[in-house]
């Protein structure tokens, strides 16, 4: 196809601009060849007729598809207006300052703090391919240190570009790529301190230009050296060509390097004060370009800074006062003033104070100084001439002196910092980072930009040579002819800087002549390359200048200052006063062989490719030129043994505009750093897929891709030079993509046109329907209104009323008729069919009533036959159960019995002891009384003794009152005196009187204690009484009861017996059917074997039977034609697949049978296992009964054991009943002594009553002696008084002792009745347990064991149990069949048992022991998914187990009555519960890291890359960087991967028992990362921002609800943590056009921040040509409509970020008592107790 064709209509071209560079223009007319004028309208909508050559037609533009492309080899119009076009609509539109071309990465520096380079963005890089992401510095590192990992082989990144351009930030951004991603292993902080190397070189390296705030005046090469594991372990830094003429001389505007201003700034400060510096306005050497500071720098602060890294560098305080002491002698070097004496001399004032303080600071001679300064040494071979100098001449020496000692100053620092980030050990690999300035071209160009421009020559050809190896080795890869490549050699310009008799040589032997200048050199260049190179050129209006033809551009040199700039000379004298100077620093630097204290080189230390001799006067020197090219030469070999990586900044304007780009200026750095010659080398290759819409139905039908894209090429593309193919890839040349883009936006077209025909036809063809129909009716009522007009008259109105009148009438007749015949009808159908349903659904009723009463019956029946089945069985067990218990019980008792006896003997004797010890207390209470009786009368004492000595005190007092004027200093002292007596006196009187009144209360207080006690054993006799009756009643009722339940448990014994015999011929059957089921399975087995077998022996003995060489040999060429023709090969061998589809469905069949016999068995199998869970249900019922059992007898037991205590009750009584009868007869004998007295002494009654208060009195304490009822005693007391009363007495004595005796004797029947009953259900046992033995083979086994739900250990044994159940333990062999949380229950038994003996050593030391070994097998399994879930779990049924039987309330609402009685007793274990919280908590988040890292890598493929649905996403053409990138993804992941990944995490989560909240909890963190990773790779990736990806996106979010629904999840939240995702895909989707369409935006995208709202819609990239882009005036709406919003300026979602994780306490279902340890965990030395 010729290039010719594609300038047609409607397509776009460029056309050369002065302003903008280039102009976009429209093709009105087609082109023809041989026209001379191209016919165009511009964007503005002229028209012009541009002049054209027909050879070299004006650039066409790239379709609007490819404009904003991430790499510029993918354009496919490959040339300057295209690249300088794509560059602005990525800067200005989409605000993306990186742009990829071919392998160079071009940044351009957007004068603006972009929020692109935090941790998150590294960490999103990291471990990504180059071309998978968006552009970045990052992306390069990246690549870099990936190759360095994969071949280990070393890398360089070459950042290049001019002042201002942002070389120094890109290079200081890759540096902390590394040092983030690659920390080192020692604790040095090894990167820290490569990064802290940045702030203290751009301190004395970097100054203030026009161009720049921040400028670099030197090049650097940093190599970051790492060990084998890729870490970092140290650096070395390279320095070439120092800007030394900035520090004496700045342009206007300009400033010095930044370190003089920082040390101005802090002057003031104590620690520099004896620098005495001042302001920076004061020197010579700082205000020179009258600009001291910078906007928004602070130099005070920067000062701080740099002291802060040399710090962490480890350059002490006193060399880094060493250094300053040095900086501010230069400065005050250039504040000497030297005056001019005459027209040849001049002269330095020894007193001047700068002179002064400059010796003084670098401890030199001011008279040498001063006088060298200003005088020159000229040695000859005869003598010695001390010449003097011009004013002009010494400030000269000055200016050169003051520029050796920086130069030297700052080689130093960077020796010092070498030897700060030098490293013991081998070194791995390095990266190296190269900041090197760019091609320079000014109005004015010196030696400093001929040396410049001479480095990036060598660059620009290492490059070349690169780009065209890597081309090379793609080719060949291919297998494409190597020869559709050239470029461009730069190797002549080389030639004429630096070969023999180049020009750097002639430099050198100019500066060697002692009479050397300038214009003599610059005429041995016009003689020996004028006319005999073409790469150099003499100008016609000069002669003091010379151009060299660069590979970027043309630059014309001023000859001027060539020599002494390369001389770079300080006079002898001056530099021997600095040798003697006694400042070491100062000395060193100026010694003939500086001993270099670094291992590595520094830039003064290389040596040059080839010797140069030295002359004896040490003049001679190695020149700056020659220095610069050794080391330049050694960069190049150092790069040439790397693979390089490139960076290209770019300034987009001169006037520091953020995002404002100036065309001219980017054109000409473009053309520059290379960038176009690297688009012009590089090739382009392209999927096909694109272009499957041009393809026709044939072609597509061929089953060869290669052979379909060849057919369409052929088809397409006339002429075959365009393209060429590869092995996997099509080459084609430039603008046959674009062509093929044309015909596939041609061919859409058309689509759309045919498509929109056919939609706007129907729609008219709708439209002209409607107005049809519409007429129609119009026309219908237009005719009949017409009609009707016409047609009426006054007749045939009246005649057509009268008509209408009698229709009305007759029609009403006819029709109310026909209406009471139809009523008729439907009342008679309504009655037969409503009785129809009424007496069906009465029959229907009774059906059901009758269904109903049977039904009640026979489910009573079958009710009443369960229960009594149940009740016998229970009975039974209830039997078999009380006769084992009772036959112990019996034997206890008879040996309690005599122990009783014994007792009652014992406790008669302390009754009577009792006895003695109430008579002592007595005895006591009436000393007692005595005694408070004394205490009265001596308090009553005290009061009247205090009472007189106060009088006694106030009347003295009167008397020192009236003496108070005469004797006031004595009394005063007196008076002082007597205080303190006085306070004394009645603090003695005071603490007697409490003292007193406290054994008062305290002898009342025991007195009524001592009365309460007896009055309360009274009354507890008496219950005691009550209580006795009331037992007696119910022992009764149980005896009857318990006879009764005898007959029943002999019947339900007799059944039980029966039933257990059944158990074991039903598990013997269980077993054979599962024997039964493996053997089928089996057989099947051996079957599907045998059938295999069968086929591969047929098909060997048809392989055998048949020679296929032999035939072959036999066949001809034709013959086999002949075959393949008739088809007999292709019937042969579907006959083969016949056969073998028949024997397959024969297996099959054979496997169906088979599988059902297997089915039936199963079913077989899982009916007995259901009868045998029927069966263990019943045995749980039974047990639960027996256990009621149990309690009864307990129960009777307890009762039982009660007997003896009342036993001993009615022998206490008879004791007091006997010790009542004998007092009452010595009270008898004692009335009868008063009686004879009162008959015989009848005058003595004061006496008698006397006599009678007495005996009461000691009644009454008789009656608190002893514990009888209160009533016979108060008549006891009465009866004293009178005489009459005594025979009462005494008949209630005999009634309440008679009464006693029968209820003695009435107890000692029914324990003789208990004895029988006891007796006669023994003997019952016995006959019972005979006719079991004899009726039944099978034993009964005796019940099981009571657990109560501990595990019994040994302190020993804690080591074995930490190994098998917690080291040793493997999860899938716990979780299939096992409760959940298994081994933390055991462990919590074993604890309950530590507690269970009060051991604390033993509790302490068990739970650290486990704590410590959950942690260690943590540590050991850290990356083992499964094994963190199961300890999880664990460790969190441990937690709640130690809540839950705590003991504490707020843990025991939930539990069981049995569970409470299992709570800890002794230790309160509150402390461990908050360690095993922590370690919950460590064991989580390492869990989710481990989720985490299993599915982080599937994410991006799987949400953003794989097409869910097939079509909607379009391919666009890729670059040089997808087609090489440094890794080929094998592992394609999809969103069903993401899924499968998500049920695993979720069935493994549920199958280890972790708790459902935490499960929650974890597919939240989960959904997070997914959507946080997802949208973080969205916003690095431009290509995925489309409509398309949108729906794509919305799609796959839908597949994570519906698997959220699925699993029963929608309450955790997780899809609230996709909303930022699933705004961003609805942001894609939506229009983005009006200001209606802004407010929707800003409404609806509430989870997304204003920065990343800009930041997509700056990205949105139109698949096709239908699509539009996003206009910026609609991103600046959005942005201010967002100002209001109050978020952060961060554009990536923390992916590392962790929601607060709650344990939910959630009470355990499980009974401890009935956990049982299998035999797999090894732990057979625990028991349960």
């Amino acid at each position: 196809m010729a290039l010719a064709e594609l300038y047609t209509q409607y397509n776009r071209v460029w056309i050369p601009d002065s302003e903008e560079v280039w102009q976009s223009a429209e093709i009105t007319k087609d082109y023809k060849a041989g026209d001379r004028f191209l016919h165009v309208q511009l964007e503005d909508g002229t028209e012009l007729h541009y002049p054209v050559d027909p050879s070299a037609l004006p650039p066409l533009r790239n379709p609007d598809i490819l404009v904003g492309e991430n790499d510029l080899t993918a354009l496919s119009y490959l040339h300057e207006p295209a690249v300088l076009h794509n560059l602005k609509v990525r800067f200005v539109e989409s605000r993306l300052i990186y742009t990829y071309s071919g392998i160079i990465l071009v940044a351009i520096n957007p004068y603006k703090q972009l929020p692109i380079y935090g941790d998150a963005i590294i960490h999103a890089y990291s471990g990504q391919n180059m071309g998978d992401m968006d552009p970045h510095i990052f992306a390069v590192a990246e690549e870099a240190y990936k190759q360095m990992a994969r071949n280990g082989k070393n890398q360089s990144i070459i950042v290049s570009g001019e002042s201002g351009a942002g070389k120094t930030v890109s290079a200081r951004y890759t540096m902390r790529y590394f040092a983030t991603v690659s920390k080192s292993s020692s604790n040095a902080h090894v990167e820290d301190k490569v990064l802290a190397s940045n702030p203290i070189t751009e301190a004395v390296g970097n100054a203030k230009t026009t161009r720049n705030d921040n400028s670099s005046r030197f090049g650097k090469y940093t190599e970051i050296s790492f060990d084998q594991r890729y870490r970092i372990i140290g650096a070395n830094m390279r320095t070439y060509l120092l800007e030394k003429s900035r520090v004496v001389f700045q342009s206007e505007n300009e400033r010095n390097y930044h370190i003089f201003y920082q040390l101005c700034a802090s002057a003031m400060q104590p620690e520099f004060k004896h620098l005495k510096l001042g302001s920076a306005e004061e020197f010579n050497y700082t205000r020179m370009g009258g600009s001291t500071t910078i906007e928004g720098v602070d130099d005070r602060a920067n000062m701080i800074e740099t002291q802060k890294t040399f710090a962490l560098l480890g350059l002490k305080e006193d060399f880094q006062m060493d250094v300053f002491k040095t900086l501010a002698a230069i400065l005050h070097l250039g504040n000497l003033e030297i005056t001019a004496v005459g027209d040849e001399r001049s002269s330095i004032n020894l007193e001047d104070n700068h002179l002064n303080i400059f010796c003084e600071l670098l401890e030199l001679n001011s008279d040498k100084m001063a006088q060298w300064l200003c005088h020159r040494k000229i040695i000859t071979t005869s003598e010695t001439v001390i010449k003097p100098m011009t004013k002009p001449q010494a400030l000269n020496a000055r200016d050169a002196l003051a520029k050796k000692i920086y130069s030297h100053l700052f080689d130093f620092i960077v020796e010092r910092i070498n030897q700060a980030l030098q490293f013991s050990g081998k070194q791995h690999t390095f990266i190296g980072v190269l900041d090197i300035y760019g091609f320079e071209t000014f109005d004015v160009n010196s030696f400093e930009q001929f040396c410049i421009n001479y480095a990036n020559e060598k660059l620009q050809q290492q490059f070349n040579l690169h780009v065209f190896k890597l081309e090379q080795e793609e080719y060949m890869k291919e297998d494409i002819p190597w020869t559709l490549i050239d470029f461009y050699d730069n190797q002549p310009v080389i030639d004429l800087i630096e070969a023999k008799m180049g020009i750097l040589e002639l430099l050198d032997e100019e500066c060697l002549l002692p009479h050397g200048t300038d214009e003599n050199w610059l005429q041995k260049l016009y003689n020996n390359f004028v006319n005999k190179n073409t790469l150099f050129e003499k100008p016609r209006m000069s002669n003091t200048s010379f151009i060299i033809q660069h590979f970027a551009d043309k630059v014309e040199y001023k000859c001027e200052g060539f020599l002494e700039k390369n001389r770079d000379t300080v006079y002898e004298v001056l530099m021997e006063i600095l040798k003697e100077s006694k400042f070491r620093l100062c000395a060193n630097f100026f010694q003939d062989n500086p001993v270099s204290v670094s291992p590595f080189s520094s830039t003064i230390s290389i040596k040059s490719a080839r010797p140069v001799l030295k002359s004896p006067n040490k003049q001679l020197r190695m020149t700056v030129g020659s220095k610069f090219r050794s080391s330049l030469s050694l960069l190049m070999e150092t790069l040439n043994a790397t693979t390089p990586h490139y960076v290209r900044c770019i300034k987009p304007n001169d006037e520091k505009q953020p995002f404002e780009f100036d065309s001219k200026r980017v054109a000409q750095q473009l053309r520059a750093c290379g960038v176009l010659e690297t688009i012009r080398i590089s090739a382009q290759s392209y999927p096909s897929s694109r272009y499957s819409i041009l393809m026709t139905q044939q072609e597509l039908s061929v089953n060869d891709k290669k052979q379909i894209c060849k057919i369409v090429l052929q088809r397409l593309i006339q002429d075959p030079n365009q393209y060429q193919f590869g092995r996997t890839k099509i080459f084609f040349r430039a603008g046959q993509v674009a062509y093929l883009e044309k015909l596939r936006s041609d061919k859409l077209r058309h689509a759309c046109v045919v498509i929109q025909k056919s939609v706007r036809g129907w729609l008219q063809r709708r439209r002209f329907l409607c107005l049809r129909r519409a007429a129609l009716t119009i026309q219908q009522y237009f005719r009949g209104q017409r009609t009707v007009r016409q047609a009426i008259t006054a007749r045939a109105l009246k005649e057509t009323w009268a008509a209408i009148i009698i229709q009305k009438y007759c029609r009403g007749y006819l029709v109310r008729k026909l209406c009471q015949l139809i009523h008729v009808a439907a009342v008679t159908i309504q009655a037969y069919t409503r009785g129809f349903l009424a007496r069906k659904k009465y029959r229907k009723m009774l059906e059901e009533h009758k269904a109903v009463i049977l039904q009640k019956y026979a489910r009573a029946w079958l009710a009443r036959r369960r229960f009594q089945n149940v009740r016998r069985f229970v009975l039974n067990i209830q039997l078999s159960y009380r006769v084992q218990r009772l036959q112990k019980k019996i034997e206890e008792q008879s040996k309690e019995n005599h122990g009783l006896l014994e007792r009652l003997t014992n406790l008669a004797s302390t009754h009577m002891n009792d006895l003695d010890t109430i008579q002592k207390l007595e005895s006591e209470l009436e000393k007692l009384a005595a005694q408070k009786r004394t205490y009265e009368e001596k308090g009553k004492k005290y009061k009247e003794d205090s009472e007189q000595k106060i009088l006694k005190l106030e009347s003295q007092n009167k008397e020192l009152r009236e003496q108070k004027e005469t004797l006031e200093v004595k009394l005063q002292e007196k008076m002082e005196e007597m205080k303190e007596k006085m306070d004394d006196l009645t603090k003695q009187l005071f603490d007697d009187v409490r003292k007193e009144e406290s054994q008062r209360m305290i002898l009342e207080k025991n007195f009524q204690n001592q009365r309460q006690d007896y009055e309360k054993e009274i009354e507890s006799l008496k219950g005691e009484i009550k209580v006795l009756r009331e037992e007696k009643t119910q022992l009764q009722q149980q005896i009857q009861q318990e006879m009764s339940i005898q007959d029943d448990l002999k019947m339900e014994v007799g059944q039980l017996t029966k039933q257990v015999q059944k158990i074991p011929e039903l598990q013997k059957e269980i077993e054979l059917l599962q024997t039964q089921k493996l053997d089928v399975e089996k057989q099947a087995q051996s079957q599907k074997r045998e059938m295999r077998e069968k086929m591969s022996e047929v098909t060997k003995q048809l392989l055998e039977s048949y020679d296929f060489e032999d035939v072959r040999s036999r066949l001809s060429t034709e013959d086999l034609e002949h075959l393949n023709e008739d088809g007999e090969l292709w019937f042969a061998y579907e006959g083969l697949k016949k056969a073998t589809r028949v024997l397959e469905s024969h297996f099959q069949t054979q496997k169906e049978n088979y599988e059902k016999e297997i089915e039936g068995l199963n079913l077989k199998v899982e009916h007995l296992s259901q009868d045998i869970n029927h069966l263990q249900k019943l045995f749980r019922e039974e047990n639960d009964i027996n256990d009621g059992i149990r309690l009864e007898v307990s129960r009777l037991t307890s009762e039982n054991l009660v007997i003896p205590d009342l036993k001993q009750q009615v022998s206490e009584l008879e004791n007091q009943k006997l010790d009542l009868e004998n007092r009452l007869q010595e009270q008898t004998a004692k009335l009868k002594e008063i009686s004879n007295r009162l008959h015989h002494e009848p005058e003595g009654d004061r006496t008698l009553r006397r006599t009678n208060e007495v005996q009461n009195e000691a009644d009454m304490k008789e009656k608190e002696r002893l514990n009888v009822i209160p009533q016979e005693m108060e008549g006891l007391s009465n009866g004293l008084k009178q005489d009459e009363v005594q025979a009462e007495v005494k008949s209630k004595m005999k009634q309440e002792t008679t009464r006693l005796t029968v209820e003695n004797m009435d107890l000692e029947e029914e324990l003789d009745m208990k004895d029988r009953i006891i007796k006669k259900l023994e003997d019952q046992i016995k006959t019972l347990t005979k006719t079991t033995e004899k009726d039944g083979e099978v034993h009964v086994s005796a019940l099981p064991k009571e657990y109560i739900g501990m595990m019994e250990y040994k302190r020993e044994d804690e080591e074995r149990i930490v190994q098998n159940l917690i080291l040793d333990l493997k999860p899938r062999g716990v979780v299939v069949n096992m409760i959940p949380g298994l081994p933390a229950h055991i462990l919590f038994m074993c604890v309950r048992y530590a507690d269970y003996l009060n051991d604390a050593d033993m509790l302490k030391s068990f739970i650290n022991v486990t704590i410590d070994g959950i942690k260690q097998v943590v540590k050991e399994n850290s990356e083992d998914f499964e094994m963190l879930s199961f300890w999880l779990s664990n460790t969190y049924y441990f937690l709640n187990c130690l809540k839950q039987y705590s003991g504490e309330e707020e843990f025991m609402k939930y539990n069981t009555p049995r569970q409470n009685k299992n709570c800890l007793k002794h230790f309160d274990l509150s402390e461990y519960r908050q360690v095993l919280s922590d370690l919950a908590i460590r064991i989580y988040h390492q869990f989710i890291l481990v989720m985490e890292n299993n599915i982080q890598h599937m994410v991006v493929p799987g949400m953003l890359e794989y097409e869910s649905l097939q079509g909607i996403s379009g391919l666009k053409p890729t670059g040089f960087r997808k087609r090489s990138s440094s890794i080929d993804d094998t592992d394609t992941y999809t969103m069903t991967s993401i899924l499968q990944q998500l049920s695993y995490f979720y069935s493994t989560m549920c199958q280890n028992g972790l708790d459902p909240e935490l499960l929650k909890q974890a597919v939240k963190q989960l959904f997070f990362l997914i959507g946080a990773v997802t949208l973080n790779s969205l916003f690095l990736r431009k290509d995925m921002c489309s409509c398309r990806k949108g729906m794509q996106i919305r799609c796959n979010i839908s597949y994570l609800e519906e698997w959220l629904k699925d699993k029963n999840l929608q309450s955790s939240n997780a899809k609230e943590t996709l909303e930022p995702l699933s705004q961003a895909a609805w942001l894609l989707q939506v229009k983005k056009i009006t200001d209606d369409d802004a407010k929707e935006i800003c409404e609806h995208c509430t989870s997304l921040s204003t920065v990343q709202i800009v930041k997509i819609l700056n990205s949105y990239t139109p698949i096709d040509d239908f699509e539009k882009r996003v206009t910026p005036s609609f991103v600046r709406k959005v942005q201010a409509m967002l100002n209001n919003r109050e978020d952060g300026p961060q554009l990536m979602l923390d992916t590392k970020y962790r929601f607060q994780v709650t344990f939910p306490f959630t009470p355990s279902p499980h009974a401890l008592e009935t956990i049982q340890v299998p035999s797999s965990f090894k732990l057979g030395f625990l028991t349960r107790v």
